[in-house]
């Protein structure tokens, strides 16, 4: 029993005496500092910046059109469907023709009638005493006056009767009149004429807008009428954008308004397309500030080859300003953003700095820092995301 106890103690005390090592030594590594984190830094410098008013608003279509008829008819054709481009003058609807075609074939008539009447069928200028009526009423006259030219001269000689010198008179007379009313009436033939004429473009005009065309190159928002549709004049058939370029309707706050000018570059950035830029420039300033608002109402012009662009879309402009100011840059990889509040680490020696900053203008692969941080500082452009206040780190070349 007792050699047994002798075997056991020494077993236990081994074993007490290893739990404590083991104990201490978890204890030891538990207390050690991490190690450090390898960062790469840059320093903050300071540089003029060309400045943009950034601000917000709606494209809209350069041009809007309610396209109607202007003759009445029967929709006997509809080449165009909601969504169709369609070019300067391309077919909208086309109605029917055959009483224009008439009505032109009529026109025509009266004007040649006319024309035949003033003997102008050759295409010969009017001239009043060329007309046929005219000219056999002047070849009388002529006539007429020399008759009694030389009955003058003979009852001025006493070899002529006062009565035959009466009747000489009056014949030349009567010619003279027969002569001014074929003349009156050969003019007033030619208005006629003119007024045929005119007669005959309305009713060619008339048979060309059988066809509404498009206004303007753009996009069909909508086809109003089908065939077999009647319309009369002044009814709406179909809608057509402009949509190239696009207008941008934008609000600029008072403050700003005096860096706005007509003919200042914007770029544009929609929704639909993050990252994506569109440029344009201004187009229009108003002379004066809406007074519910104290805004400033801007409209910009921007290219949409593509179509990419649609009306309607909210749009966020960047406006060039006149001036360049300076500003304290420091790489975008330095700015650690969470929850909307913006930080970067400032390195001095081997230790980390949290500073809050506010974040301005964005310049090629820079940032600008508006807010809490200085020119010259150092800022850790790699590993923000690990990085605390007060990290340990080691700066990489």
């Amino acid at each position: 029993m007792r050699g047994t106890i002798y075997i056991i103690l020494p077993f236990l005390l081994a074993t007490v005496i290893g739990c404590g090592t083991g104990v201490k030594g978890e204890s030891s590594n538990a207390g050690a500092a991490p190690p450090p984190i390898a960062v790469s830094g840059a320093a903050a410098v300071e540089k003029p910046i060309r400045r943009f008013l950034e601000v917000t608003g709606t494209l809209a279509a350069q041009e809007e059109a309610e396209v109607a008829a202007e003759v009445q008819g029967r929709v006997i054709a509809t080449p165009v469907e909601r969504g169709t481009r369609v070019g300067e003058g391309d077919p909208l609807i086309r109605i029917s023709s055959a009483e224009m075609e008439a009505q032109v074939a009529e026109a025509d008539a009266n004007a040649a009638q006319i024309v035949g009447r003033l003997g102008l069928a050759d295409g010969s200028e009017f001239a009043v005493d060329k007309v046929p009526e005219v000219a056999n009423a002047r070849a009388n006259l002529q006539l007429a006056e020399g008759d009694f030219e030389r009955a003058q001269m003979l009852f001025d000689r006493k070899l002529l009767s006062k009565a035959d010198f009466d009747q000489r008179s009056a014949q030349a007379e009567v010619a003279r009149r027969q002569y001014d009313i074929a003349r009156n009436g050969a003019l007033q033939q030619y208005q006629a004429l003119l007024a045929a004429r005119a007669r005959v473009s309305l009713a060619k005009k008339a048979l060309a807008d059988t066809v509404v065309r498009s206004p303007f190159a753009g996009v069909v928002g909508q086809r109003l009428v089908s065939v077999g549709a009647y319309v009369a004049r002044g009814t709406k058939v179909a809608s057509v954008m402009r949509t190239n370029p696009l207008r941008v309707n934008l609000t600029v706050p008072e403050q700003y308004s005096a860096e706005v000018a007509v003919g200042r570059p914007v770029s544009l950035e929609v929704d639909a397309a993050p990252g994506k830029t569109f440029e344009g420039h201004v187009r229009y300033v108003s002379p004066a500030l809406q007074s519910d608002s104290r805004t400033l109402v801007v409209e910009a012009l921007v290219m949409n080859d593509s179509g990419f662009l649609r009306p309607g879309s909210f749009a966020t402009a960047r406006i060039e300003q006149s001036s360049e100011r300076p500003g304290v840059l420091v790489p975008k990889t330095a700015v650690r953003t969470v929850s909307g509040t913006s930080r970067v680490y400032v390195i001095a020696a081997d230790r980390t700095e949290e500073r809050i900053v506010t974040i301005g203008q964005p310049v090629d692969d820079l940032v600008e820092i508006a807010t809490g941080l200085k020119a010259g500082e150092n800022v850790a452009t790699s590993n923000v995301e690990k990085l605390s206040d007060g990290s340990r780190v080691t700066t990489q070349r």
